[in-house]
């Protein structure tokens, strides 16, 4: 067993992968032979990814608030705590906040020496993000 004390600083995500305001907490990153990460990422109101894929695809679980996420050609879709998505490997997605509310996820990534773990693309832009059902 090995137990980490929390030390890592909270951190702003970056403006080439994020619009509006986003924090990230490192929740795991154990060493090899391991390739699985995972952060808890606070989106503020209106805040979201960048359009972006995971080659070995990627689960993210709602533990707070209410989000919006899309695969590229899908709907928009509401999701709520106790929700778990799923994207594809390399299927284009964005996730993040309701234009009204926090939304907090925990987001689990596979990488290895053969794929990144995550490939930034654009931004979502408002109008596709504004086409969002509205959330009660």
């Amino acid at each position: 067993m090995q137990i980490t004390r929390s030390s890592t600083d909270t951190v702003k995500g970056p403006a080439d992968w994020f619009t509006g305001d986003v924090w990230i907490d490192a929740v795991a990153a154990s060493p090899a032979p391991s390739r699985v990460t995972a952060n808890l990422v606070h989106f503020t109101p209106g805040a979201r990814t960048h359009w972006h894929r995971h080659p070995l695809g990627q689960t993210v679980f709602v533990t707070e608030g209410v989000g919006l996420c899309q695969r590229r050609g899908g709907p928009v879709e509401v999701i709520r705590p106790g929700d778990r998505i799923l994207f594809e490997a390399d299927e284009e997605h964005w996730h993040g906040a309701a234009p009204n509310r926090l939304m907090v996820h925990l987001a689990i990534n596979e990488g290895d020496a053969d794929h990144a773990v995550v490939h930034w693309l654009t931004p979502v832009p408002d109008e596709e993000y504004t086409a969002a059902p509205a959330v009660g």
